[in-house]
């Protein structure tokens, strides 16, 4: 089913994946959402109306997000059926990917995923299923397992398919070359790339290419990290750009809902994350404007080609380099 990803006119808010399933166009991410506020933001947003819940093992709050989904479905605030739970496979957890997601699984209280991603594409040193350690040689470098190929964790993946236990498998951190070499030797094209992308780092290339060959593109830190990872890696926002300061008195939004509606109309999957209420409502309401021509290419001019999400500060070795 390869072929153009489909984004179904403008204020519809799902994407027709290459699996035949749909996802909707906005998600909010639970990364670095607290323990404690887990229950309280999921079923707030399902008030508000999100749907897709992007969540990973190595986010350690699986467990909370299943106590809150659980009392969503049987207060009756939402059915499972109308929910889009994605969640991924962490790097340590390469050679044993049906026991990980299982795990994931038994910790979101689910029997099925909706969205099974290869979180990084790379395996490390095996810790113990689910505990999602990134472990370092005596020489303070990440151990990478070279033992697994890519190839061999997506045979798992596509297992995992055919068992009943997820609807769609993806990747996520992929270039265009391991994209095109996961096209190639899969069986079950992947249905989704996550990757960064906000007006500071804009990968047209990448997202081109994927979306050419019926991979939808879901852009994680759609707003270029923020105060998230300002206070991680140091880096600055978008969100602060002149540019978007004077498209959002333009259009009277938010800084915020611009950089939403142009990941939109890029048609790529945005996952927005924020711990707060009136940011949750905010960052929803995107599909009541459309940005002109003229101004998704002054958006354009933006890019710096600026990466906000530096994990080989934890890693000792720059995978992206």
């Amino acid at each position: 089913m390869l072929g153009v990803v489909k984004l179904e006119a403008k204020k519809k808010m799902a994407i027709t994946l290459n699996s035949g399933f749909k996802m909707p166009i906005i998600g909010l991410g639970v990364w670095r959402m607290e323990s404690q506020q887990v229950k309280d933001l999921i079923h707030n947003s399902i008030k508000i109306g999100y749907r897709h819940f992007d969540c990973a093992a190595d986010y350690k709050n699986e467990a909370e997000v299943g106590v809150a989904l659980k009392e969503a479905f049987t207060s009756g605030l939402v059915k499972r059926e109308d929910l889009f739970i994605t969640t991924k496979l962490w790097n340590s957890d390469h050679g044993h990917v049906i026991e990980a997601c299982k795990d994931s699984l038994k910790k979101l209280q689910l029997d099925y995923l909706d969205l099974y991603l290869v979180h990084f594409p790379v395996a490390t040193r095996h810790t113990g299923v689910g505990t999602t350690d990134s472990a370092l040689g005596e020489d303070g470098v990440l151990d990478i397992d070279t033992t697994i190929s890519l190839e061999t964790t997506w045979r798992a993946m596509e297992d995992l398919v055919s068992m009943g236990l997820v609807r769609s498998i993806g990747i996520s951190n992929y270039d265009i070359f391991l994209t095109r070499d996961c096209l190639a030797y899969s069986k079950i094209k992947p249905a989704v790339n996550q990757i960064e992308t906000h007006p500071y780092f804009q990968r047209d290339s990448l997202i081109k290419f994927c979306q050419k060959h019926g991979v939808c593109v879901t852009a994680h830190t759609p707003l270029g990290g923020a105060a998230a990872n300002t206070e991680w890696f140091g880096t600055v926002s978008c969100l602060d750009d002149q540019v978007l300061k004077g498209l959002a008195e333009k259009y009277k939004k938010s800084t915020a809902q611009i950089a939403l509606r142009w990941g939109i109309q890029r048609n790529t999957v945005v996952i927005p994350k924020s711990s707060k209420l009136e940011r949750l409502k905010e960052n929803f309401q995107v599909f009541d404007f459309e940005l002109s021509k003229e101004d998704m290419e002054l958006i354009r001019s933006m890019d710096k080609k600026y990466r906000t999400n530096q994990p080989a500060r934890f890693w000792g070795i720059d995978l992206f380099a």
